[in-house]
């Protein structure tokens, strides 16, 4: 049976010093595609993090995949970027999903709903926590309630 570690990633809508965070994701990306028997990598597209994020993940996968990764866009709900832009992401990432539980949710929840949903689902949380408020702050304590590997990419 095929050991599956499921990682996801959140941070700020803004962050400082990109250049040193788009190096230190490079360096744990290598890791765990190396490292990993497999790897399924969850994102979201809120902010810059996640813009981030989701390069270092398709350059990573470039450079050391071997058949043993999947990555997944996880939107809370649908939305006109995606329906106006379908193939563009079918095309950038592995898969696409709605979180039916966010969809579900009222539309001021449904991001917060989406981000604990991939917190359940996953074995390690990498953020981009440069400040303590906002939603990627309150799904990093959501995950540390819930007993999750954490890396703070920001403190590295």
């Amino acid at each position: 049976m095929l050991n599956i570690y499921t990682v996801c990633f959140f941070g700020h809508r803004e962050i400082e010093k990109p250049s040193d965070i788009e190096n230190r994701l490079d360096g744990l990306l290598h890791d765990l595609i190396t490292q990993k028997e497999y790897v399924e990598f969850l994102v979201g597209r809120e902010g810059e993090f996640d813009l981030l994020a989701s390069a270092a993940i398709r350059r990573a996968i470039r450079n050391y995949g071997c058949g043993n990764t999947h990555f997944t866009l996880v939107l809370p709900y649908l939305k006109a970027e995606y329906h106006n832009n379908e193939q563009y992401y079918l095309d950038y990432y592995d898969d696409v999903e709605i979180c039916e539980n966010a969809a579900a949710a009222h539309f001021k929840s449904a991001i917060q709903v989406r981000n604990h949903c991939m917190v359940d689902r996953s074995d390690l949380v990498v953020c981009c926590i440069q400040h303590e408020s906002g939603g990627a702050y309150s799904a990093v304590q959501y995950a540390e309630q819930r007993g999750k590997d954490i890396i703070n990419i920001a403190q590295n």
